[in-house]
């Protein structure tokens, strides 16, 4: 490659226009933008440098060139050995190219990011650079690169919340990590919630060794300290005492177990020869008009079944109080809170791109790949709920006294 003293654009200009109808790439390391990207940074840092020295004779300081050093760095267009000037003083710090920079786009490194984030391995991001640009990266320059996510993970982890949530909806996910050589288990905590104005948002993620009630506290704790105060609903699997860690925390949400968790639990412990029957006497019970209806329904279904299929009964008499809180709404509340839904499709998003992860090198590994996906994901999550407007009304009929006017206006 030329170097930045005997460039000559117009002889670029014309050997480029040669190269590509030869079919010479535009990219990678002998692409045809190679050499104009080398000129221009190194015909740059020959500039910085000249101001420099000039500034430090106009404060009375002795200094002068000292020759150039060289090293190879990557770019978009591909990879080259890029020349930079030196000082006799060493006080030349450069700024287009800073000394220990190697890879020079900030847009490269989004691409990476962005590649990491749609659950892309190392080796397949490293094989797609080589096939665009011409250049490798090693698994360490990748990780450093995808680490710069860290800091914003804990800027969002830690952000400001509403004091106000109309629903949470909170469930965990298991992974396999690897601590000190050891491959462990981690539980991935997450916690959406549905705003007053109908906007669902991720509100956090949190890592723990297994799941469990007292660690879902912490968790209610945290939101606490982010701002939040009150919570209308909170929709939950069937985890024990998991309500009680919501109601230690916030009084006044009335928890609402998944009906279609309930239902799953009970279809496990039915044969084929009563499946549908049994079935159908559920669907009479949680697709009542009203809660009367559905009592007396769940009498009828317990006397039926309780002796053939004890277990599967009595997972909705004995919790029939968490199940039932959705018959006091309307149907358009009650299909925001009688399941969790919500996060279940969350969380088939947040498999799609780990699925590729037998075992995670850390648990920051984990973490980064989540958050990337939520951010992405949370790109097409910014639609008010379905008749919100309706269903704020009635909120703000039934929960008056907790939804303040000046909460709606943030």
């Amino acid at each position: 490659m030329e170097n930045s003293q005997s460039f000559d654009f117009n002889d670029f200009k014309q050997k480029a226009m040669q190269e590509l109808y030869a079919g010479k790439p535009l990219m990678g390391e002998s692409g045809i933008f190679t050499p104009l990207l080398k000129h221009f940074l190194e015909a740059t840092l020959q500039g910085e440098m000249s101001n420099h020295l000039t500034a430090e004779k106009s404060e009375g300081k002795s200094n002068r060139r000292n020759g150039l050093s060289k090293k190879s760095v990557r770019s978009g267009f591909g990879q080259f050995d890029l020349e930079s000037p030196r000082d006799r003083s060493g006080s030349y710090e450069p700024i287009v190219v800073s000394k220990r920079q190697t890879i020079l786009t900030d847009q490269l490194e989004s691409k990476i990011i962005s590649m990491y984030g749609r659950g892309m391995s190392y080796s397949e991001i490293q094989g797609h650079l080589q096939e665009l640009y011409g250049f490798n990266l090693s698994a360490g320059e990748l990780s450093s690169i995808t680490d710069q996510v860290l800091p914003l993970l804990r800027e969002w982890q830690n952000r400001p919340l509403y004091s106000i949530y109309v629903a949470l909806w909170m469930d965990g996910m298991y992974y396999k990590v690897r601590v000190d050589g050891k491959v462990v288990t981690r539980v991935l905590y997450s916690v959406i919630g549905l705003d007053l104005h109908g906007k669902k948002d991720v509100l956090g993620i949190y890592l723990s060794e297994s799941e469990g009630s007292k660690f879902w506290l912490t968790i209610m704790n945290d939101l606490k300290q982010r701002g939040v105060e009150d919570v209308l609903f909170a929709c939950i699997d069937g985890l024990k005492g998991f309500p009680e860690a919501i109601e230690s925390a916030f009084p006044h949400t009335q928890v609402q177990l998944c009906i279609v968790h309930q239902i799953r639990y009970s279809m496990r412990l039915i044969p084929h020869k009563h499946y549908r029957e049994f079935l159908n006497g559920l669907k009479t019970i949680y697709q009542a008009e009203n809660l009367s209806t559905a009592e007396a329904n769940l009498q009828i279904f317990a006397e039926k079944w309780a002796k053939l299929y004890p277990q599967a009964v009595q997972t909705w008499t004995n919790n029939w109080t968490n199940m039932s809180a959705y018959f006091d709404y309307s149907p358009l509340i009650r299909k925001i809170i009688y399941t969790t839904n919500t996060i279940e499709s969350y969380h088939r998003n947040i498999r799609k791109i780990t699925k590729t992860k037998a075992a995670f090198t850390s648990d920051n590994a984990l973490l980064k790949l989540a958050f990337l996906a939520i951010q992405n994901m949370e790109k097409i999550w910014n639609k008010t709920a379905f008749n919100w407007k309706t269903i704020l009304s009635e909120l703000m009929i039934t929960f008056g006294d907790r939804i303040q006017i000046q909460k709606l206006e943030i």
